[in-house]
């Protein structure tokens, strides 16, 4: 199915077209003609399917039909759990629209950085609005924006925003919110939690569910190695040196490790650079340009990096440090073989992590070879 079959516009076609999108993924099928009529979505997508096409194209196209000239008006409102989310969504919209003939004002927002520029930015409204909640409610106590005339609600990883102690802000800017609008609900997994908000939040919703198929199952090889803990800085080094790998994100458990490891890779001549919560914005912008723009070449993260960002080309993901949940394993190794590229994803398991691992490869209904690599 071509994405000229879906209703989009040519404007959009063409922005697709040279975005490199093949064909729709099977998300983008269904989500698109849904949206375009109105409809309350709730999709649950594997990581790198495809759904911030599956809401952006339709959402901007909606955009155009609406009565744009009332002053601090938001006209569709984004939530996205993390201020690097928040800014790849408001780039691929952006890049999704710019052959139109009126673009829609897109205005991108989160903590981390001086709330004056983006009081600035919202003065005479904006057509779409990506937000994280924190940031967005300061806007709205401020009243650098109303949210009463909203005409669409986006959640993207909700699951994501419920993990990360959004409830309470979610629920304050769903209260915020005009009763009559077209609710959107993304994210990888629904657990509980996010079913909950869902039969709450949405009103005859459309529901995609996209299983994992061999179809659309990422190429993404997996393998985990017996290692001493003492060892693992050392096995990284050597993986990276032998694969040649020109890019590799790196899971650690703290933001004390981000740093250290990286440190350690420079010293033995490796790029790298570290990237967690705690750092400046500008500090986590930098690190992930740099990455992205191949001048570091290992970045070492805490699960930050974990949800939605999109990284090109990129080789291989290592668990430095196993995570705590099996859903988080799965969107860590989703950072590679995305868009129809391969990658591999390693696992180190140490001694005490044994038992842990076994939990994630049962939950997530999979084997995974043992290797021991000599020295290691």
């Amino acid at each position: 199915m071509p994405f000229s079959s879906l209703g989009l516009l040519p404007e959009l076609l063409r922005a697709v077209g040279e975005s490199n999108y093949p064909a729709p993924t099977p998300i983008q099928q269904e989500a698109i003609p849904a949206i375009l009529k109105g409809r309350d979505v709730w999709a649950c997508a594997q990581t790198g399917s495809g759904k911030t096409a599956a809401f952006a194209l339709p959402v901007l196209q909606n955009t155009l039909n609406l009565d744009r000239a009332t002053p601090l008006r938001v006209r569709t409102l984004i939530l996205v759990p993390t201020r690097e989310l928040a800014a790849q969504v408001g780039e691929t919209i952006q890049l999704f629209a710019r052959y139109l003939r009126q673009p829609p004002k897109v205005v991108i927002v989160f903590g981390g950085l001086s709330i004056n520029p983006q009081m600035m930015a919202l003065r005479g409204g904006a057509d779409i609005v990506v937000a994280t909640p924190g940031r967005l409610l300061d806007l709205a106590d401020k009243n650098a924006l109303r949210l009463a005339d909203a005409t669409t609600l986006v959640l993207d990883e909700a699951d994501r925003l419920l993990d990360l102690g959004f409830a309470v802000e979610l629920t304050s800017i769903i209260e915020r919110l005009p009763q009559r609008r077209q609710n959107l609900l993304f994210s990888a997994t629904f657990p509980p939690a996010v079913r909950v908000l869902a039969e709450r939040l949405l009103h005859d919703p459309i529901r995609i569910d996209v299983p994992t198929t061999t179809a659309t199952q990422p190429d993404i090889l997996q393998r985990s190695i017996h290692v001493d803990t003492a060892r693992r800085t050392q096995l990284l080094r050597h993986l990276i040196e032998k694969h040649g790998w020109t890019r590799t994100l790196v899971f650690v458990a703290t933001k004390y490790a981000t740093g250290h490891v990286a440190e350690k890779l420079r010293r033995a001549g490796i790029p790298a650079a570290a990237f967690s919560g705690d750092m400046s914005q500008g500090a986590r912008t930098k690190a992930l340009a740099d990455f992205k723009a191949a001048r570091v070449k290992v970045l070492i993260a805490t699960d930050v990096a974990a949800r939605g960002i999109d990284i090109a080309q990129l080789a291989a993901v290592v668990n430095y440090d196993l995570p705590r949940s099996t859903t988080e394993y799965a969107h860590r190794i989703g950072r590679t073989g995305r868009a129809g590229q391969s990658g591999v994803a390693v696992s180190f398991v140490t001694a005490s992590a044994e038992e842990h691992f076994r939990l994630i490869e049962k939950r997530q209904g999979l084997r995974v070879l043992r290797e021991i690599i000599a020295g290691f």
